[in-house]
């Protein structure tokens, strides 16, 4: 790791003056960053180019002076020619730090690249060298901050002095703090304007050693990490535990805080690590611990992901909790193979269904669903998909009604296959190992199955 040329740190402009010297889009560029602070900021050129409408009473057109730059914090220096000799030159003499806008040697610093959640404030430098990098940078902290971060950062300042005052142990008073900067809920009162006593709240039940903990129900995606919603990807790095399913990749489960404890309660075939009672059972009392539980599950956690009964027994045990969606494996799916799933004049609407243990009337309610029009999208089906098609065809299915089915939808190893309903019935397919959805619907028809198997073939596996 190399040496810095650079000191990185925050500048105080209040109370004085941000001179600009020039009338050009990079001027105004530079008035917009000044913009931001309470400083006072002064545009001066003898030719005013760019739009400066917003900023119109600070712009000045004349010739600078030299007593413009009394009372200044920093000077920008946007032209050439004789005024920017002036300011460079003045600057200098007075010890007023000077950037030289695209010419690097002659900065006393650089402006960076700024994250603004004000008073919270992200600045990333590459000293002139990359500010491109620097953009980009900042785009990837822009996505893990939370819009209300900053206002969150106001409320913990006024609420300081009494957090002081009511709890004296440094680790309590810290713990405090990492919930209200943290808790989605504080977030969510403070946007409702009702942040400052949800938040008071909470720190009375800190001071009274009742400070309890959440649990945030987080859809994982179908498996890709850069699937994962930036909510869910904030959480993971604020939670204490992380309790996860089977189907979840360990590159997610990853993406969590580096201390956080791990605690995998999936079942895979074969092996059943936790009953449905007892994972819950076991994100109440982590909770009541006063931990902040991520509880990841592949997808979303509302479809196929048990919430429900996870949800009633934190509702039960008075447990604060909040749901995160996710991307669900039908809607990867769809976007794989671009097939979708309503379509005006072919699909007015979209069921999502499981397929294991479906009954007969289950069966035949999804065949005449398929016959209306509707596209059909199957879980947990792929070893009995065979079976499934004959028996939708029996209960009155086309037997040219288009399926698609992709394996792993979302990830990079998924597998595609197509064809038509009788197909699938006439077909015992060695599938692709990972979970499946069956896709079945006229509109299946008009997505890209180009590079897909025909599920016509028998007996293939397609790796």
């Amino acid at each position: 790791m190399g040496n810095l040329n650079t000191f990185p740190l925050s500048y105080i402009v209040k109370g004085k003056k941000i001179i600009i010297v020039g009338g050009t889009d990079e001027a105004l560029n530079k008035a917009r960053l000044a913009g931001k602070t309470t400083s006072q900021v002064v545009i001066i050129s003898r030719s005013i180019e760019a739009d400066f409408s917003a900023y119109a009473h600070a712009v000045h057109e004349r010739p600078l002076t030299a007593s413009d730059l009394d009372n200044t914090a920093l000077v920008f220096v946007a032209e050439e020619g004789e005024d920017a000799e002036l300011a460079k030159a003045e600057a200098r003499r007075r010890g007023i730090p000077l950037n030289v806008v695209d010419v690097p040697a002659e900065c006393d610093f650089y402006t960076p690249s700024i994250v603004d959640r004000a008073p919270l404030t992200v600045a990333i430098s590459t000293e002139g060298d990359a500010p491109v990098l620097a953009r980009l940078v900042r785009a990837r902290i822009e996505a893990m901050l939370s819009p209300s971060v900053g206002k969150i950062a106001s409320l913990a300042g006024r609420l300081r002095h009494k957090a002081e005052t009511l709890i004296h142990d440094n680790a309590a008073r810290r713990r405090f703090y990492e919930a209200l900067v943290t808790s989605p809920e504080i977030e969510a009162a403070e946007q409702r304007g009702a942040g400052t006593a949800a938040a008071e709240n909470l720190l009375a039940s800190h001071a009274a050693g009742t400070g309890q903990g959440v649990v945030w129900l987080i859809g994982a995606g179908p498996g890709s990490e850069d699937l994962l919603t930036l909510r869910a990807q904030r959480l993971l790095q604020e939670a204490d535990v992380i309790v996860h399913d089977q189907l979840v990749p360990q590159v997610v489960v990853d993406m969590g805080r580096r201390d956080a404890e791990r605690i995998s309660v999936g079942k895979a075939k074969g092996h059943h690590s936790f009953s449905q009672a007892q994972i819950n059972t076991l994100i109440v009392r982590l909770a009541s611990e006063g931990k902040r539980v991520a509880r990841l599950k592949s997808g979303d956690p509302m479809v196929f992901g048990r919430a429900g009964e996870e949800i009633a027994a934190l509702r039960k045990a008075g447990i604060t909790y909040s749901v995160v969606p996710g991307v669900s494996a039908a809607l990867a799916a769809s976007a794989d193979t671009a097939t979708p799933v309503t379509l005006r004049k072919v699909s007015s609407g979209f069921v999502i269904a499981t397929a294991h243990g479906a009954d007969d009337g289950e069966l035949a309610h999804w065949a005449a669903l398929a016959q209306s029009g509707l596209t059909l999208a199957l879980y947990m089906g792929k070893s009995i998909s065979d079976e499934v098609a004959t028996r939708l065809i029996h209960h009155g299915a086309p037997a040219d009604l288009p399926v698609g089915i992709v394996v792993n939808a979302g990830r990079a190893n998924r597998a595609t296959y197509s064809g038509f309903l009788a197909d699938l019935a006439a077909s015992h397919i060695d599938f692709a190992d990972g979970p499946a959805v069956i896709l079945v619907g006229q509109a299946v028809a008009a997505g890209d199955w180009a590079d897909a198997a025909g599920l016509a073939a028998q007996n293939f596996k397609v790796a």
